[in-house]
């Protein structure tokens, strides 16, 4: 079972991807400047501008352009930390039963 941020229930996927467009497209027409870019944006579709402001940052990340763990990266990193947690429990479980096994096949009197 995956729990998602709330933004994520929030917003569509498509809104985001077009919001983290127009910031994008809006910075390289105005020739780099940001400042109050997001704002503007986030206003107009009706968006947070600090989740707008992650989302940019978050897929400057995906393409390369900034230092970060990307989305594909966090996933498989929460893949892999889901199932340490199943091996783990399953090699738990195995050393339970083979206790058990092993004093049953013993033979000793139970104290």
């Amino acid at each position: 079972m995956t729990t998602k941020h709330p933004s994520q229930k929030r917003y569509p996927p498509e809104l985001r991807e077009r919001a983290v467009r127009l910031v994008l497209d809006t910075v390289e027409r105005e020739g780099g400047n940001r400042f109050g870019v997001i704002t503007r944006i986030a206003r107009e579709l009706g968006v947070g501008d600090q989740s707008l402001r992650n989302w940019v940052a978050q897929a400057e990340i995906d393409h390369g352009r900034r230092p970060g763990t990307s989305t594909a990266d966090s996933r498989r990193i929460a893949d892999l930390e889901r199932e340490v947690r199943e091996l783990r429990r399953a090699n738990d479980i195995l050393k339970a039963a083979s206790v058990f096994f092993a004093t049953e096949l013993d033979g000793r009197p139970k104290r």
